[in-house]
């Protein structure tokens, strides 16, 4: 049995669409994780006596973490597997947010959510990895949208839950409940999520055949015996190399595409998450509309990944994530040009809201099949990591041109020019030749692969 081409053409198992499931759970943590921070902060300015720099500082504590974890732990799934990877990270992302609850001064929270942020990188990239690889070719963008969805499912529930704890319990017990919902996360991944079939080809741990043979049971791909071709000497080099292959002469335009386009489109997601609000107030609604047209957006956003995950199956995921990314430009520009009309504003935020969204899933989608497997965890950790400086700046840009007096107008004109940079560089993404099982394994050596 050739297993890689029998996932790829064999019709999703449960157990596949299990895998998909656990890995949505953990990317709402994320959702979670970040909005935690925002719905306690009045309580723990409060209650530390923080100034407005301090407590930016300690809201983006966080996302630094995230981002250090997607470049540094993420691209050490190469070499340990992705299993490994996901539970040492869950365990850290868990003990994070327990300490968290226990800090004394801001300092200590500040290091105990650089440390949960440390695990939430490292998780995101392996699961993004995960959902990709566990896919047949008909419904990977599909399950990867569905992934996607997971963090504006997390981020709408989860804050809902934080803001009842906190006024019940305190901003304490906010952390608590994530390290419960992190370690129920912990519990799933030990029970559920196996073993990457491509890092198995890749790298060939002991007993490589029985455990590919067991995966292809569960997965109902057949009872023949899997047999391990022959695979190129080099297979097993990539991943030993860590960040420098990403730049070898078969993944250099793939890389560099990939970056832009995660900067860019991330630069775009996290603005209009964070200033719609405030921005719809500039261009003349009220304070409670500006809030319901961030909601909009939030709510579009939902539903835009799975939207997004749909069209794959009918068309190419690059082609439609670049229809996204231009149709995500135009209709920043239209939306905050209407907010004098109240309804067409609310309708074209939701569509931002999915439009924008549907564009992460895209890159979701993308990233991983652009990797060999050997190198694919380190390519989708660094491109996630580039994503996170974007989310990280795109706020703090916005603050300085707003206080420079520029319009709104010309803030959302200005971050809709920079999605549409990914949209030219997405256009410029051409298939990579991926290692399949008859290339990605190197002569069979019989004393590992018993």
């Amino acid at each position: 049995m050739d297993i890689k081409q029998r996932i790829e053409n064999s019709p999703m198992s449960a157990f596949q669409w299990l895998i998909v499931g656990v890995c949505t759970f953990l990317n709402a943590l994320d959702g979670f994780d970040v909005l935690a921070m925002a719905f306690t902060s009045n309580q723990v300015s409060a209650e530390f006596s923080l100034d407005g720099s301090e407590l930016g500082l300690l809201l983006s504590s966080g996302l630094l973490g995230m981002a250090a974890g997607s470049l540094f732990l993420a691209p050490f799934a190469d070499l340990v597997g992705r299993r490994p990877m996901l539970l040492g990270t869950t365990a850290m992302a868990s003990l994070g947010m327990f300490l968290a609850a226990t800090s004394h001064s801001v300092t200590e929270l500040a290091i105990w959510r650089i440390v949960t942020g440390l695990g939430v990188g490292g998780i995101l990239a392996c699961t993004n990895v995960i959902t990709s690889e566990y896919s047949n070719g008909r419904w990977r963008g599909m399950a990867v949208s569905i992934y996607t969805a997971g963090y504006g499912v997390g981020a709408t529930l989860g804050g809902m839950a934080a803001v009842s704890l906190q006024a019940h319990y305190g901003w304490r017990s906010v952390f608590i409940f994530g390290g419960i919902m992190t370690l129920v996360a912990f519990l799933a991944l030990l029970s559920v999520v196996p073993e990457s079939v491509d890092f198995l080809l890749a790298r060939r741990p002991r007993n490589t055949t029985m455990k590919l043979e067991k995966l292809a049971a569960k997965m109902r791909l057949g009872s023949e015996k899997v047999l391990l071709p022959e695979r190129n000497i080099n297979a097993g080099s990539a991943g030993r190399k860590g960040v420098l292959a990403l730049f070898s002469t078969e993944n250099r335009r793939a890389t560099t595409v990939i970056w832009v386009a995660f900067f860019a489109v991330m630069f775009g997601f996290y603005f209009v998450n964070s200033w719609t609000p405030k921005l719809l107030v500039t261009a003349g609604m009220t304070e409670s509309q500006g809030v319901v047209g961030g909601l909009m957006l939030t709510l579009g956003g939902t539903f835009g990944s799975l939207l997004f995950g749909a069209l794959t199956t009918k068309w190419d995921a690059r082609k439609v994530l670049i229809g996204f990314s231009v149709l995500s430009a135009v209709l920043m520009v239209v939306f905050i040009s209407a907010a004098g009309i109240l309804a067409l504003a609310f309708i074209l935020g939701i569509m931002v809201g999915m439009l924008i969204n549907g564009c992460v899933a895209g890159l979701y989608t993308l990233a991983p099949a652009s990797y060999a497997p050997q190198s694919r965890g380190t390519g989708v950790g660094w491109a996630i990591g580039v994503g996170r400086f974007g989310a990280i700046l795109a706020p703090l840009a916005a603050g300085t041109l707003l206080d420079a007096s520029w319009s709104a107008g010309q803030l959302y004109l200005g971050v809709g020019l920079v999605v549409l940079c990914a949209a030219l560089a997405l256009g410029l993404l051409r298939p990579v030749p991926q290692t399949t099982a008859q290339d990605s394994t190197s002569a069979q050596d019989p004393a590992q692969t018993r």
